[in-house]
């Protein structure tokens, strides 16, 4: 009986993956391929740099990309290239998921709270939001081995 029972709950996918916190470390391509983030941890925390893009260089100046849309003018003289831009996110073994942390959109210069959760070992759903997470947006990150 036992066996049918695992057997039962293995093919029917009811018996769910147990992540651990450095799951979520490696690296990351963003959702639109064009820049690979460095997941990792320290003090029990996780956080993210940009460790690629695809075009690191302005197309206007020929220089290196800055951080020219961030709300504090004297951070936009960050090359966008070793960015932070995810920080303190927490490991909740309970949720499965990696929360209290922070996501900063280069793009956009904007900074939202962040959740993480692990579809499988190579998919990562971070969900993005002001205030509270229904009122957000969701990214999907996929895990690359190329270390470039």
């Amino acid at each position: 009986m036992t066996r049918f029972i695992i057997a039962f709950l293995f093919f029917t996918g009811i018996a769910a993956t147990q992540w651990v916190g450095n799951d979520i470390c490696g690296i990351w391509w963003n959702k639109d391929k064009d820049a690979k983030i460095k997941i990792y941890t320290s003090y029990s925390k996780y956080y993210g740099q940009i460790h690629y893009l695809k075009d690191p260089i302005d197309s206007v100046t020929h220089k290196p990309k800055l951080d020219k849309n961030n709300p504090d003018v004297t951070q936009r003289n960050r090359p966008i290239m070793g960015l932070l831009i995810l920080k303190n996110l927490e490991w909740d073994n309970d949720d499965q998921e990696w929360d209290d942390g922070e996501v900063y959109d280069p793009k956009s210069g904007k900074t939202y709270s962040l959740t993480c959760t692990l579809k499988d070992k190579n998919t990562m759903e971070l969900r993005g939001y002001i205030g509270i997470s229904l009122l957000g947006r969701t990214d999907i990150w996929v895990r690359t081995d190329d270390p470039q």
